[in-house]
């Protein structure tokens, strides 16, 4: 008896040891992202910025849309002799803090600036994504995957508050350059994480065979090219609402404080909720019928937004639910999608695989958020919100069919 329990003791510690680390590290990229996502584009229009120059700004996404291109090296290349995708943490962290301290001269209304600064930190932070996602997958069992993408929900979620919430509060009480410099000395903090990290793959040698990642490699693998038509299909709406949804609310009268605050409350708790809630559905239910159940969740929610724009329903308290229950479901969707990418990437190009998969999701939400606020100004919020109402229905019920045509289903052992 006693044996077990030197044994299994061990392997506790390094389960949660792991978790911890995850936490950490999703929060370090999180707190960036979202002070680019959630805090700059209501401060900007507020400062006179318009819609569609806003709109502008999921160029940001650029490099999150295209990092596949250099996720092989990332899995193949090691910046420092003993710490693989430690160092890679390590060194992009580094060049995120020193990208927020350079928006610093530019203020709020020097938008290509703004938008230059936010792309060098985009690169920064999809590379520190790629070595990050191919740590969590390498390394967590089976049975932890849903676990491990709601800790990440939860790290986002903390991120939201810091980079978004803190952010806009900031703004408002101490201007632009304070809170920029608050903002970049939270970085730091989950920058631990990175030397936390544990890895188990052995520093190659120059007589050691090793696969090279590529992406040939993953095209050859039929699961990878069906979870790769899900995440091409399944968000194609979400851009419209979301690059909208802060410019949304400023138009209809709402204060950036409280701006702030609906992001803060939504990510602390429905963010955190639902990454919970999501995992218990696919330890439950399975992959293919929590899908089907938040993309259908997901219309209502979109549908409320339509009505809301439309004159439908009126008040602030009826949007402020539905932006409140639009960020439950996302989060619940990121564990889902993000456990079935998981799931299919392969142990020799863990961040390769996953990485292709995540960016092929991103691509259709950033086409979205691209021609969101040209679609706002010349057609209105209605019709915009309506379009989205539209594409997440025919969305949803394109996934579940390609899931049960697939059976690509992803269940705990």
């Amino acid at each position: 008896m006693s044996g077990i329990s030197a044994t299994a003791t061990p392997a506790i510690h390094g389960r949660k040891r792991l978790f911890a680390v995850l936490a950490g590290l999703y929060l370090a990229q999180a707190i960036p992202s979202y002070l680019f996502a959630a805090a700059l584009p209501p401060i900007m229009r507020e400062a006179g910025v318009s819609r569609t120059a806003i709109a502008y700004l999921s160029l940001w996404f650029l490099p999150l849309l295209l990092k596949f291109f250099w996720a092989p090296y990332v899995d193949r290349v090691r910046p420092f002799a003993r710490a693989h995708r430690a160092g890679w943490v390590i060194i992009t962290q580094a060049g995120v803090i020193i990208s927020i301290l350079c928006l610093i001269p530019f203020g709020p209304t020097n938008v290509w600036a703004i938008i230059g600064v936010g792309m060098l930190g985009s690169l920064l932070i999809s590379t520190q994504d790629i070595a990050t996602d191919g740590y969590a997958a390498k390394h967590l069992a089976p049975e932890d995957r849903a676990i491990g993408n709601a800790i990440q929900g939860g790290s986002v979620a903390f991120g939201v508050v810091i980079g978004g919430t803190l952010g806009l509060v900031l703004y408002s009480r101490i201007g632009w350059t304070g809170m920029l410099l608050t903002i970049a000395g939270f970085c730091f903090i989950p920058l631990a994480a990175a030397f936390a990290m544990r890895e188990k793959d052995p520093a190659p040698t120059g007589g050691q065979a090793v696969d090279r990642p590529s992406l040939k490699a993953f095209f050859r693998r039929r699961e990878v090219r069906d979870g790769l038509w899900v995440a091409l299909i399944y968000r194609m709406s979400e851009g419209l609402v979301k690059a909208m949804e802060g410019s949304y609310l400023v138009d209809a009268g709402v204060p950036l404080t409280q701006i702030g605050y609906l992001s803060g409350i939504a990510a602390t708790t429905a963010g955190l909720a639902g990454a919970a809630i999501a995992a218990v559905l696919l330890q439950r239910f399975g992959t293919g019928w929590t899908l089907g159940l938040l993309g259908f969740l997901r219309t209502i929610c979109f549908a409320l937004f339509a009505a809301h724009a439309l004159g439908f329903i009126t008040g602030i308290v009826q949007i402020f639910g539905a932006a409140g229950f639009q960020t439950l479901i996302r989060y619940m969707e990121i564990v889902a999608l993000y456990s079935l990418f998981m799931a299919t990437a392969s142990k020799e190009q863990p961040g390769t695989d996953f990485t292709i998969l995540a960016c092929a999701q991103l691509i259709v939400y950033f086409a979205g958020s691209m021609i969101s606020g040209k679609i706002a100004d010349t057609l209105g919020y209605g019709a915009l919100f309506c379009l989205a109402t539209l594409l997440s229905f025919v969305a949803v019920v394109a996934t579940i069919r390609i899931l049960n045509r697939k059976k690509l289903e992803v269940r705990p052992n």
